[in-house]
């Protein structure tokens, strides 16, 4: 069953809100398990991760910032 536009809008605010601080954190903390890596591999690490993260969750992000095509317009 897809989502309204409402859900994906308040979804993806959890997401961003909740969801992106803790992917941070596990980033940091995986990054920080193993002696510090060279700069430029570090990067590719978290350019990574950052890729990851969006991948499943890009249908939830398409056309949030869009007016709701649902809504009727006078």
């Amino acid at each position: 069953m897809p989502l309204s536009h409402r859900a994906r809008k308040r979804w993806s605010l959890v997401v961003l809100v909740l969801g992106m601080p803790l992917w941070i954190v596990a980033a940091v903390t995986v990054v920080g398990l193993f002696d510090r890596p060279p700069f430029w591999l570090e990067i590719l690490v978290y350019v990574g991760l950052g890729i990851v993260w969006i991948v499943p969750l890009r249908r939830l992000f398409l056309g949030v910032g869009q007016p709701d095509p649902d809504e009727r317009q006078d």
